[in-house]
C-alpha cells in the first residue's frame, strides 16, 4: 500500500536552525523525527512511500539513501551495530520524492502525490512532523475501510483553548471508536466547532485531527477544486469537507498519543515521552 508524507514546510518556529536542519530531520532519541514516521508506515502495511520535499531539504532524501561507501567503511570497521542501523535505515520501505515549489498548504501538498497514488483504492497520509506515542491508529483506519469502504481520520481530544490551531470533527460514534463524521472545519474559534456525540447520545470533548489519514483518490478531484483558505492556503480540511459530503467519512480515535514535534517545546515532550 502507499501512503504520502509531507515534509515541505518551512520550519519557521524551529528558526535559525531550519535554515540548515529540516524539522524533520531533528534528533529524537538515536533517530530523526521522519525515521519515526516512515518506520510507522511501513509496519502498517504503507511500504510504498512518497515524500514531498522543499528545496534545501535534500537531507532527507541522503539520509534514506544507500550510502555503499559508508556501509563498507562499518562493515571493515566491525563496527556491526552501526552497519545494522544504517541499513535498517534504508530498506524500510520503497521511497520516492517530489518538491512542493510553493508553500501554498498541506492539501497543496497532498495534491502533488497524485499521479504516485494513481488508481490505488486508498492512500495513507502522515505528517511528517508528528510522532505517535504507545501505538499507531493505521491499523484500525485500515481495519475500518476494509469493513466500511470510507476515507477516515485519527482523532484526538482537544482542549478548548487549542480548537483554533486544528482541523477539527463532528460526528456521531456508530461503533466502538469510530464515528459518521459531519462536520470538519479547520482552525474554528471554540463557539463554532463542531463537537462528537457518543453512542450513548452525550456529547464528547472536542476532537482534532491527529496528524494520521486514509483518503481515497477523490481526495485529488476535491483538492483541484479548492481554493485558498485559512492563511491563503489550500487547506486539506476544505476538500475533506467536500469528500464527506460525497462519499462519507469515518474518524477514528484510538489509545495512543499524538506527538507534534512542530515546535522546540513539542520536540523536548516528545523526547521525554518516548524516553520514559
Amino acid at each position: 500500500m502507499k501512503a504520502i508524507i509531507p515534509a515541505a514546510g518551512l520550519g519557521t518556529r524551529f528558526l535559525p536552525i531550519a535554515k540548515a536542519v529540516p524539522k524533520e530531520m531533528l534528533p529524537l532519541g538515536d533517530k530523526p523525527v521522519i525515521h519515526h514516521v516512515v518506520a510507522e508506515a511501513a509496519a502498517a502495511g504503507f511500504d510504498e512511500i512518497l515524500i514531498i520535499v522543499s528545496r534545501g531539504k535534500e537531507c532527507i532524501i541522503e539520509y534514506f539513501a544507500p550510502n555503499p561507501e559508508l556501509e563498507s567503511h562499518l562493515d571493515a570497521a566491525g563496527k556491526s551495530d552501526a552497519l545494522a542501523a544504517v541499513r535498517q535505515a534504508t530498506s524500510m520501505a520503497r521511497i520516492e520524492y517530489a518538491y512542493q515549489e510553493k508553500m501554498l498548504g498541506l492539501g497543496d501538498a497532498v495534491k502533488i502525490g497524485r499521479k504516485f497514488i494513481g488508481a490505488d483504492p486508498v492512500f495513507a497520509v502522515l505528517l511528517g512532523d508528528t510522532v505517535m506515542q504507545h501505538s499507531s491508529p493505521l491499523g484500525a483506519m485500515a481495519a475500518a475501510w476494509k469493513t466500511f469502504h470510507k476515507p477516515t481520520v485519527c482523532l484526538e481530544p482537544c482542549a478548548e483553548e487549542r480548537v483554533s490551531r486544528y482541523g477539527v470533527a463532528g460526528g456521531r460514534e456508530t461503533e466502538a471508536s469510530i464515528f459518521e463524521l459531519d462536520e470538519l472545519v479547520e482552525k474554528p474559534a471554540p463557539d463554532r466547532a463542531p463537537r462528537l456525540t457518543s453512542s450513548a447520545g452525550s456529547r464528547l470533548p472536542f476532537h482534532a485531527f491527529a496528524a494520521r489519514y486514509l483518503f481515497t483518490p477523490e481526495i485529488f478531484d476535491c483538492l483541484e477544486k479548492t481554493t485558498s483558505g485559512f492563511a491563503g492556503e489550500i487547506q486539506l480540511t476544505d476538500a475533506m469537507e467536500q469528500l464527506r459530503r460525497k462519499t462519507g467519512m469515518l474518524g477514528i480515535t484510538w489509545p495512543g498519543k499524538r506527538l507534534d514535534i512542530g515546535s522546540p517545546a513539542g520536540l523536548i515532550e516528545a523526547a521525554r515521552a518516548l524516553g520514559s
